[in-house]
């Protein structure tokens, strides 16, 4: 499901307009003075401004003067430099200062969790589950505790991101970071992206973490594998492979710039960059408008490379559907002397993960039991065994080793009950094992 339905339809729209989240405003109605981005020239498109400004913090690349690259720190005041601004409009523009508006959207869905949530966080809402998406993704998923893990899509960076976030890889249970590690290690070969820790790999402020997220909900407090799925790379397309995900918006060599340029020139035949045309803007006069088409290039994969990019990323959704738990039987039958039937049954998981799926669910106490019932008709008496018999929980095959000189291959996925009923021949009974993460299945039984 698209969890954020009308940001994406703005986005998408013949006049786009880019939002965090929510098209709601928040936390005021009304919209602040200072630049807030628009198609100001209603092409479609929402670039880049650049105004001449001899104390710009900008200046055009030697080798190809469309690229727009940062001032070294000891270039001279009064060159040929410019201000670099995003494409909108000013709000009570005084004539000589520029400011950047909060957004009048400012919700942000993914810090509306309820997990760390916190309201000082930029975009976190008035509480958690205070917007309508995400607490109706919270009740569809609460609704629904065959739920085994979950993939989020998101733009950008061309990685899987997994929990924690708020601590190291050594604050979750042992077996949950092995199980972790080895999905990550899938999702790097089915599709060439890197799965990486958000608290270890992709921290904004290296002293903060995000909070409210739904990866976080999802493993934290409901015990379930969760991922977010980052989609595209530009910098990854252009070669550059050896760089950090958030450090690189920060600073990196300008030789990077220009090779993210020739990829577009060469890939894409130039259209993911304007050339720098004028402008009359309704608030600063005359300005530039240019540069990357982001929305294309930057924030999503052009239109042409879209479905080259996702397909690997839908095989490895569904690949992490398969690795859950499922209950099938291993064993039913019975014996009878006379009347006496002892009926045996064994439940076996054939699922890769076990049946609670982590240790955080027991942890958290958020999945019950394997339950194992036997339903008998009017006439039939149970001798021995119960009604209903609680089994624990089924291990899989994530927990086991992959050296096969000592291996420990052991049963752990298997639970058998046994019971010992008077009823006629020919009588039929009814059983029943359930859980809720694996599945329930039923078989009858004719004495």
């Amino acid at each position: 499901p698209r969890l954020n339905p009308d940001g994406a339809e703005w986005a998408l729209a013949d006049i786009p307009k880019f939002i965090r989240s929510s098209t709601r405003p928040y936390p005021r109605a009304d919209q602040l003075d200072g630049l807030y981005e628009e198609d100001v020239d209603g092409d479609g498109r929402i670039l880049q401004m650049r105004l001449r400004d001899p104390n710009g913090s900008w200046k055009t690349h030697p080798d190809d003067p469309r690229l727009m690259i940062p001032r070294a720190p000891d270039d001279l005041p009064g060159g040929d430099y410019y201000r670099l601004l995003p494409e909108g409009s000013v709000k009570n523009y005084d004539g000589v200062t520029i400011k950047m508006a909060p957004p009048l959207q400012g919700l942000d869905l993914n810090r509306q969790f309820p997990v760390f949530w916190e309201p000082n966080q930029q975009g976190a809402g008035h509480y958690p589950g205070s917007e309508p998406e995400p607490a109706a993704v919270m009740k569809f998923i609460a609704g629904h505790p065959n739920i085994t893990g979950s993939v989020s899509f998101h733009t950008s960076s061309g990685v899987y991101l997994r929990p924690p976030t708020k601590g190291a890889d050594d604050t979750l249970p042992t077996q949950d970071l092995f199980t972790y590690k080895k999905l990550g290690k899938l999702a790097e070969e089915m599709t060439g992206y890197p799965a990486v820790s958000v608290f270890h790999d992709y921290k904004y402020d290296p002293k903060e973490f995000i909070k409210g997220t739904f990866d976080d909900w999802m493993y934290e407090y409901l015990g379930v594998y969760s991922w977010t799925c980052e989609i595209w790379s530009i910098q990854r397309q252009a070669g550059i492979t050896e760089y950090k995900f958030i450090d690189w918006f920060r600073e990196h060599p300008a030789a990077d710039d220009l090779k993210i340029l020739q990829w577009n020139d060469k890939a894409l035949g130039g259209k993911g960059y304007v050339d720098w045309y004028e402008f009359d803007h309704p608030q600063l006069g005359r300005v530039e408008l240019g540069g990357w088409h982001a929305f294309e290039t930057w924030r999503n994969p052009p239109y042409e490379l879209l479905e080259k990019e996702v397909a690997p990323l839908a095989d490895y959704a569904i690949t992490s559907c398969l690795v859950s738990p499922k209950l099938e039987w291993y064993e039913v039958r019975h014996t009878a002397v006379g009347n006496v039937h002892t009926i045996r049954a064994v439940v076996h998981n054939t699922g890769w993960l076990p049946t609670n799926v982590t240790k955080q669910a027991l942890k958290m106490k958020v999945t019950r039991e394997l339950e194992v019932d036997i339903k008998l008709p009017d006439g039939a008496k149970l001798l021995s065994g119960e009604l209903k018999t609680m089994l624990g929980q089924l291990k899989g095959r994530d927990h086991k080793w992959q050296y096969n000189v000592w291996s420990d291959d052991s049963t752990t996925e298997r639970a058998k009950v046994e019971w010992v009923v008077e009823a006629e021949a020919g009588t039929e009974v009814e059983i029943t094992a359930i859980h809720p993460r694996a599945g329930t299945i039923r078989q009858t039984i004719t004495l």
